[in-house]
């Protein structure tokens, strides 16, 4: 029984967690570093050690990535004010016309939420949602839930998002490696939500734009104020071109997946002993994240703002900065935990146990991420706990591959997002739904479609993989 012991500490642990994020005023930091201490002292570490690997966790964390989450914001926030978001929504509507807005809203999201916060772009893009409802005689449902799909997807699975970004440190797995996998699986996901969309136009036809419905916050004649002022804002907003708007996103994607190929090629025995050849070296240094997106931030500022003045510019990158911090150490804090599990008998003992269930192991950090996120709401603190949990203990299995486990964190935070997530109220309220079933039909079962889908393309990876 005494071998248990730290198994039960860290049940104990956990549900503290869950118990004072959910019924206490005790924010999610806190609430992580006091069931960090609680796991520490159960599986065996005496509380001097507890507070040392604490420590040595969550600068080690954020030593890893916190200047990447720092760049990647500022970038987004860039984006975001220049009108480059706007920029890439308009043209993927032009290329792909009349009656297809919401593909290009859903491309738009799955783009611009790579760099920017999922809430902060849906803000920024819902008012052309509005706009083409109008313009094109759509349903205002298909087009928001489109917009937010696409957005709400690779802001769960794609760095430099600050949750995956930190699940990856977590799980010290190849950021560049996390990125490409991420844009994988979130592909197939945006389009099965893009597809619920369409078919939310046929249930709630009510919300179609020449049909006047008691039940919604604008008439027609609304409509049409919003859609004449939104293109007389555009009209006089000098807007930067899509291939500026596109650059500073494409560019350090780019190249950190070269990085990342130049990496399985050094595997290969043609390449085997090139490690100090000029391509590769040079390709090395870009392609480290914070190289490439301290690129990506310069190309940003002096393309898409160039006659802004430097004090303008600054501004706004520490607007940016400022929503940083608290997601720095919430991050650190999962890294905390996640180290004092692996330091601890705790994360052996798991293992064993974890190494004889009759489901692939990769499922663990989905499963615990499903059931924080179901329970408290936030992605980010879902993906980010069930990796500080599950980490340790699968690194103890042998034959795993932890950037599939890293991902199966994140696509677990997906899961049915409703009344303790703040994208739940925002895209409901600006859509003007009132009635709580038509809520969860809205935007619950697409996040839960998201979700078995990415589930799916976890499963298939790792088969293949």
């Amino acid at each position: 029984m005494t071998s248990y012991i730290p198994i039960i500490g860290l049940a104990v642990a956990v549900f503290t967690l869950i118990f004072l994020v959910l019924r206490t005023r005790i924010h999610a930091l806190l609430a992580m570093l006091i069931s960090a201490i609680i796991a520490g002292l159960t599986g065996g570490l005496s509380i001097t050690n507890t507070i040392e690997v604490i420590t040595k966790g969550f600068g080690s964390t954020l030593g890893s990535i916190g200047i990447v989450i720092g760049l990647g914001i500022m970038m987004g926030r860039i984006l975001e004010v220049s009108g480059a978001a706007e920029q890439i929504a308009y043209s993927f509507i032009k290329w792909l016309g009349k009656k297809r807005e919401e593909w290009a809203l859903a491309i738009t999201g799955y783009i611009v939420s790579i760099p920017i916060f999922v809430d902060t772009a849906f803000v920024l893009l819902y008012p052309l949602a509005k706009a083409l409802v109008k313009k094109g005689k759509r349903n205002i449902l298909t087009l928001g839930v489109a917009l937010a799909g696409g957005l709400v997807v690779t802001h769960h699975v794609v760095p430099p998002t600050p949750g995956p970004l930190g699940v990856a440190g977590i799980f010290d797995v190849d950021i560049g490696a996390m990125m490409l996998v991420g844009i994988i699986l979130a592909a197939p996901c945006v389009i099965g939500i893009t597809f619920y969309a369409k078919w939310l136009a046929i249930k709630y036809p009510e919300y179609q734009y020449t049909t006047t419905n008691e039940n919604e916050d604008e008439t027609q004649e609304n409509l049409k104020q919003t859609h004449q002022h939104y293109m007389e804002e555009k009209a006089n907003k000098p807007l930067p071109s899509l291939f500026l708007s596109l650059l500073p996103i494409i560019v350090p994607i780019v190249l950190i997946l070269i990085k990342a190929v130049n990496n399985v090629l050094l595997g290969i025995d043609v390449f085997i002993g090139n490690e100090k050849h000029f391509y590769f070296q040079f390709f090395d240094l870009l392609g480290t994240p914070i190289i490439a997106l301290a690129i990506s931030v310069l190309l940003a500022v002096y393309t898409l703002m160039p006659k802004v003045s430097k004090h303008e510019v600054i501004e706004h990158l520490e607007a940016g900065l400022q929503t940083a911090g608290i997601i720095l150490l919430v991050t650190g804090a999962g890294g905390a935990l996640g180290a004092v599990l692996r330091e601890s008998e705790t994360g052996t003992l798991l293992a064993q146990q974890v190494a004889n269930l009759p489901i692939t192991p990769i499922l663990i950090p989905f499963i615990i991420a499903t059931l924080v996120r179901l329970v408290q709401g936030s992605g980010t603190v879902a993906m980010l706990t069930a990796a500080s949990i599950s980490a340790p203990v699968i690194s103890h299995i042998p034959d795993i591959n932890m950037l599939l486990a890293a991902q199966a964190a994140t696509i677990g935070a997906l899961f049915f997002s409703y009344f303790n997530d703040s994208l739940f109220w925002m895209v409901n309220r600006m859509m003007g739904i009132k009635d709580a079933k038509q809520q969860m039909i809205i935007w619950s079962i697409p996040t839960t479609i998201a979700w078995g889908i990415g589930l799916c393309g976890v499963l298939l990876l790792n088969l293949v993989m």
